[in-house]
């Protein structure tokens, strides 16, 4: 009897993609191969970052007197980020094969993948789990944020020179360290957990445990180049976000793309069945 296309293949159904030798240098490859593809798609490529852009600036207009709340509304937003730039993982794959990166790719992207996603409902709903606990995390961030800073600073925090002169530059007290401490522990975990993982779900027919736990063994094969990537990831998106969210019209497809780029230089995905077929060549 011929296997459901929704099958994934017997020999990879608990096995990891191997990870790839990768060069200290390779991380600032990524992010010349992600310009290279903004060049390649500009149009669709900074709309994604005026989205992002505005999203932001909605973010702060919303809570513009309420710094306690936006410090970690921003940087719980870095926590899902991941997931937002799935369709910009889809054009870079598309770049990469020399097919089509237009706005069918887009909408295919959201809707082909996952009708296919649906014929496994035990991937579909995993799929759908591991969204829900990457925006349960960012809003447990924003909740943990808005306690620490209201309940232990010395002053009311209401406007960003308050949050530098009462939090960062206290000259009592620990909650800048604390602060930031409590940041690192939710943010590494994920930034683990979802930095090879999503691009590999949009790619291949794996499961979302394959997919995490490739990410993990990325993450874990090559230290010190991961750090260097969430590092870079954080000093761009707050340079973005300290231009009035301007620089992230840029920035986001930059890291958007180069995040597929470090997935393509890490991963070996040689045994795994690709997740949705080429495009056909005219």
């Amino acid at each position: 009897m011929t296997r459901p296309q929704h099958t994934l293949p017997t020999q990879n159904a608990h096995a990891l993609a191997p990870i790839k030798p990768l060069l200290k240098s390779q991380v600032f490859k990524w992010l010349i191969l992600g310009f290279k593809d903004v060049l390649h798609a500009p149009g669709l490529s900074l709309l994604h970052g005026w989205v992002l852009a505005l999203l932001g600036a909605g973010i702060t207009w919303f809570a513009h007197d309420r710094f306690w709340l936006l410090a970690g509304a921003l940087s719980g937003f870095l926590v899902v980020a991941p997931v937002l730039a799935t369709s910009l993982y889809a054009m870079s794959r598309a770049i990469e094969r020399g097919d089509r990166a237009d706005m069918a790719l887009l909408i295919n992207t959201w809707t082909q993948w996952q009708m296919r996603l649906r014929h496994d409902v035990d991937s579909y709903w995993s799929l759908i789990r591991f969204g829900l606990l990457l925006g349960l995390a960012a809003t447990g961030w924003v909740i943990t944020s808005a306690a620490l800073i209201t309940l232990l600073s010395p002053q009311p925090i209401h406007t960003p020179l308050d949050f530098v002169h009462h939090v960062v530059l206290a000259k009592q007290g620990y909650l800048f360290e604390i602060w930031t401490g409590l940041g690192a522990v939710l943010a590494l975990p994920m930034f683990a957990s979802s930095v090879i993982a999503m691009p590999l779900l949009l790619d291949r027919r794996v499961t979302v445990l394959q997919a995490v736990l490739t990410s993990w063994q990325a993450v874990l094969t090559h230290p010190f180049q991961m750090l260097l990537w969430a590092f870079l990831i954080s000093l761009l998106s707050v340079v973005g976000m300290g231009t009035v969210f301007l620089g992230l019209v840029v920035i986001v497809p930059v890291l958007g793309h180069a995040s597929w780029h470090a997935y393509r230089d890490m991963v070996d995905t040689s045994d795994l069945e690709e997740r949705l077929p080429r495009q056909a060549r005219p």
